[in-house]
């Protein structure tokens, strides 16, 4: 798969290819359908699969200081949409001039110039160009000028409610990892750096990994989870995955103000993993956040929430 950056990165003798555009933060179960409708094309006309997504957010341009919180970090977003089939991926970078293009310069640019699409997929309730006045209908118009075909997809809906970023944002404000693994169709994955912590976690028996995560991540409210904590090499590819019980908060019983995320790898008082970037995986809450009255109380806790986390990832 290539990975271009910016549309300089495109190679200038591209031939013809189908397209699709968002954000796909999270790249959840909607934009898979989006993406497999697109490959789908793509196969029928024996042409590549092109993602065109952004980076930064857009909201963080047209609206600066909104920081949206991020379910994915651009590489790994990238390395999602390339399980899916994508043959390129191109990351554009989102600035404020860009955010100026009308609509029909947006197309020309990027879509005919630049990727020379022969058919454009998008989710029916995307919007392109400035002031987002870019729709559907408009893109369909625009590729019968420029010719190519155009479809949106329709949202994808779970009980009731639209499949979105926003509504699995909400999810893991709420703590319900699980809610939004079934909408992300996988586990939410918090990445970072470990650093050094207050490490209680060894003193206590429970040597724990202080994960340091990129600014506005989308982390999982405050308290206890199941999951996994995975190593990863510096392309961003996994090299060793444990089953773990993760912490999230100011850890209260030790009177801590700064909000963490701690996974501990069961059963494993052996690894060395400062200055390793790590991903921790969120498979179920086991419980909120607690200040314990001892740290005997901690103790004994913290062994049931081990417990209990080694029977939630024996089970999936």
């Amino acid at each position: 798969m290539y990975r271009w950056q910016g549309l300089h990165d495109v190679p200038v003798n591209w031939g013809r290819c189908v397209a699709t555009i968002g954000v796909f933060d999270g790249v959840h179960l909607g934009h898979q359908r989006i993406v497999a409708r697109a490959a789908e094309i793509g196969a029928a006309m024996g042409l590549p699969l092109v993602v065109v997504t952004f980076d930064p957010h857009p909201d963080e341009v047209v609206r600066p200081g909104s920081h949206p919180a991020l379910l994915a970090s651009a590489r790994f977003r990238t390395e999602l949409l390339g399980r899916l089939g994508a043959d390129a991926v191109c990351v554009l970078p989102f600035t404020y001039e860009f955010s100026q293009l009308a609509p029909e310069e947006f197309v020309r640019v990027v879509l005919v110039d630049a990727l020379r699409a022969a058919a454009v997929v998008i989710g029916e309730n995307f919007r392109f160009g400035h002031r987002a006045t870019g729709n559907v209908t408009l893109l369909a118009e625009l590729g019968e000028k420029y010719e190519f075909t155009a479809e949106g997809v329709p949202l994808l809906t779970d009980r009731g409610v639209t499949v979105s970023s926003s509504s699995i944002r909400e999810l893991l404000a709420a703590g319900d990892v699980a809610g939004a693994a079934r909408d992300l169709g996988r586990p939410h994955r918090v990445e970072g750096v470990v650093v050094r912590g207050h490490q209680r976690g060894r003193t206590l028996g429970f040597p724990t990994a202080n994960v340091e995560p990129p600014p506005f991540t989308a982390i999982p409210a405050d308290g206890v989870y199941a999951g996994w904590l995975a190593s990863l090499e510096p392309d961003g590819a996994q090299a060793e995955r444990w089953p773990a019980a993760i912490s999230v908060g100011t850890n209260p019983t030790f009177d801590g103000v700064t909000r963490t995320v701690e996974a501990y790898a069961l059963d494993r008082d052996d690894l060395d993993l400062y200055g390793v970037h790590v991903a921790v995986e969120f498979a179920d809450r086991l419980r909120g956040q607690v200040m314990f009255s001892c740290v005997d109380d901690l103790v004994a806790q913290m062994r049931r929430d081990v417990d209990a986390a080694r029977t939630v990832t024996n089970q999936q």
